[in-house]
């Protein structure tokens, strides 16, 4: 018997080549920014209508560029966290054109790493 590994090219099924459908768009970035309350969050709209959300602390910041980033046309969201002494932090970068939906659960995900002390 031999194994279909054996052979030459792939196998693959009739269901795993059907053509999906995928997000697209940038949905409603709105949903995001309203899951910010003023209670642990700054919010600040510029005069480009940026929207800059930083916590109280200093250390996460989110920014939506609606018509992309000044220097980054293609940047429309970006989220930082500030590391610390002995431990770097980073940043995440998303197209103005990265539906809502996918930059909300970067964002819920980061949020989720945060903890009081």
């Amino acid at each position: 018997m031999t194994h279909a590994g054996d052979q030459p090219g792939f196998s693959t099924t009739i269901e795993a080549l059907r053509i999906r459908t995928w997000l697209l768009g940038r949905g409603h970035p709105t949903r995001i920014i309203d899951r910010f309350t003023a209670d642990d969050f700054s919010l600040v709209v510029d005069d480009r209508a940026d929207v800059h959300v930083a916590s109280k602390d200093g250390r996460f910041y989110l920014g939506w560029f609606p018509e992309g980033r000044p220097g980054d046309r293609n940047a429309g969201w970006v989220i930082a966290v500030t590391g610390t002494a002995t431990v770097r932090g980073y940043q995440a970068t998303f197209s103005t054109e990265t539906p809502a939906a996918v930059v909300a659960a970067a964002v819920e995900a980061v949020l989720a790493t945060s903890q009081r002390i």
